[in-house]
């Protein structure tokens, strides 16, 4: 079977900062990875390289086979590859149900154009039924006419995930989600990734290891742009290399 994703020789330079350097990887369909390492290791430039925010010094990119190393980001989306952000991306002045619509209409193929993206009808069957799927996969359903500025941090990560997921994505990339959250919160969004997993490739970057070890089918490891060690979550772990990676940054955080 195809990979889903495959990276050769990935790199990406800013003036004399390597801050990826010459990273291969690959995920095979339904598998879950965690990307995992110290502070400024160049975990989510390397998510910025496979989405197309920045293009990568050298290297390529290949998605299902496909070369895409050129590709604009939204149109990554439109093949299958979605993403969220360290911080909470979502519209505050507008209710969760408007947030999921807006963004399932912006990444419909008939709406690419901005005037297309205007004038899409907005009540479509299909809109309805992802938007309400999305939001149940993620508890939000009793919570759609609310602002967004008034959940809590956590339901707006929720929410955010359910963007994503109404863009019904093959491959998922979670750039640090429990970040910010409290412990309950953290429940909640580790069941939430438990069940969706399932369903599409998921790569997931996380500092809060003993959260994702029972989540993810294998851990890599980056440090200074580069991965050291890749394999089963206990294994890499127990690594020699990996603690003392993270012993001598005094970031070995297992809670």
């Amino acid at each position: 079977m195809a990979e889903v994703l495959k990276a050769e020789g990935l790199s990406k330079h800013f003036g004399g900062l390597v801050a990826v350097n010459r990273v291969s990887f690959q995920i095979q369909p339904f598998e879950s990875v965690g990307i995992i390492g110290p502070n400024g290791s160049g975990k989510t430039t390397f998510f910025n390289l496979l989405t197309g925010l920045f293009p990568p010094t050298e290297g390529r990119i290949h998605f299902f086979g496909k070369d895409i190393t050129g590709l604009a980001p939204n149109l990554r989306v439109l093949q299958g590859m979605v993403r969220t952000f360290q911080l909470v991306s979502v519209f505050n002045s507008l209710t969760v149900w408007e947030n999921l619509v807006l963004s399932t209409l912006r990444f419909r193929k008939q709406s690419l154009s901005e005037w297309g993206f205007l004038f899409s009808p907005a009540s479509g069957d299909s809109i309805r039924e992802g938007c309400f799927e999305a939001m149940k996969a993620v508890g939000l359903e009793d919570h759609w006419r609310t602002l967004t500025s008034e959940l809590s941090y956590g339901s707006k990560r929720m929410l955010e995930i359910g963007i994503a997921l109404s863009l019904r994505p093959k491959l998922l990339l979670l750039d640090e989600p429990l970040s910010g959250l409290s412990d309950l919160e953290i429940v909640e969004v580790l069941q939430i990734l438990h069940r969706i997993k399932k369903n599409l490739t998921l790569i997931i970057i996380e500092h809060k290891l003993s959260k994702i070890v029972n989540l993810v089918d294998r851990l890599s490891v980056m440090n200074e742009g580069s991965f050291i060690c890749e394999g089963e979550p206990g294994r890499v772990l127990s690594d020699q290399k990996v603690r003392e990676c993270y012993w001598g940054k005094g970031e070995m955080n297992l809670s």
